[in-house]
C-alpha cells in the first residue's frame, strides 16, 4: 500500500535530473568565455561598458554618431591640435602601433577637447602629418564634456596671460570593440611595440 510519502523519492530524482541536465547544457552547450588578455600597458574591463555618443563632426566634414563605431575595432584619444607635447608624441606612437599591430580593421580617432579652434579642416590638416587614415571628431562644446566625462576622461581648461588659454588633459587610450563598447583604457607611458601586441590582443579578446 502506497504512503502519501512514496512520492519523495521519485520526486528528489526528477529535480536532480533537471538540475543535473541544465549543469550540462550550461557546460557543453553554452560558448565559452574568452579569457581576458595580458596587456602592457592597459586595463582590461571584465565587462564591457556602454557610453552615450552624441552628434559628432568628423575631420572631414560629415555627420557622425555612434554607429560610427560599429563594425570595427576604435582606439580613441582625447587631445587638441595646439598641445605642445602630449598629444603629438602620442599620436605619432599611435600611427608607429597601428602600423606594427597589423590590424586591418582598427580606427584611430582624435576627440577634441578644444572644439573653440579644432574645425573639422584643422583637424583634419592636423592628422594628415601623423596617419591620412586618423579620424578627427569635433560638436558643441556641452556635448564633447558631456562625452569626455562619460568615458572617464579628465580636461580642465587653464588661462594663460594674454588672453590665451590651453587645455590640461589625461593622456589615456580608451579601446573600443565592434559594438562601440568600452573593453580596455591604456595609460601612459607607451612605446609602439608593446601598444601594438596590447592591440592585437584585446581585439582578438573582444571578438572572443
Amino acid at each position: 500500500m502506497s504512503t502519501s510519502k512514496s512520492w519523495l523519492p521519485w520526486a528528489a530524482l526528477a529535480v536532480a535530473g533537471v538540475l543535473a541536465g541544465a549543469w550540462i547544457a550550461r557546460t557543453t552547450l553554452a560558448p565559452p568565455s574568452a579569457p581576458a588578455p595580458v596587456l602592457q600597458a592597459g586595463t582590461w574591463l571584465p565587462e564591457p561598458r556602454t557610453f552615450n555618443t552624441p552628434a559628432l563632426t568628423t575631420s572631414l566634414g560629415q555627420p557622425f554618431t555612434a554607429a560610427g563605431f560599429a563594425g570595427h575595432a576604435s582606439v580613441l584619444f582625447f587631445g587638441f591640435t595646439n598641445c605642445p607635447d602630449v598629444c603629438p608624441t602620442t599620436l605619432a606612437v599611435l600611427a608607429q602601433a597601428k602600423r606594427a599591430s597589423r590590424a586591418a580593421n582598427l580606427a584611430i580617432y582624435l576627440v577634441t577637447v578644444d572644439p573653440e579652434r579644432d574645425s573639422p579642416a584643422v583637424l583634419h590638416n592636423y592628422l594628415a602629418g601623423f596617419d591620412p587614415e586618423f579620424i578627427g571628431l569635433t560638436g558643441n562644446p556641452l556635448d564633447l564634456k558631456s562625452f569626455t566625462r562619460s568615458l572617464g576622461a579628465a580636461v580642465v581648461k587653464v588661462d594663460l596671460p594674454g588672453g590665451s588659454y590651453s587645455m590640461d588633459h589625461s593622456a589615456s587610450l580608451f579601446l573600443l570593440d565592434d559594438a562601440g563598447r568600452l573593453r580596455a583604457v591604456f595609460t601612459p607611458p607607451f612605446e609602439p611595440a608593446k601598444l601594438a601586441a596590447d592591440f592585437a590582443a584585446a581585439i582578438a579578446a573582444a571578438r572572443g
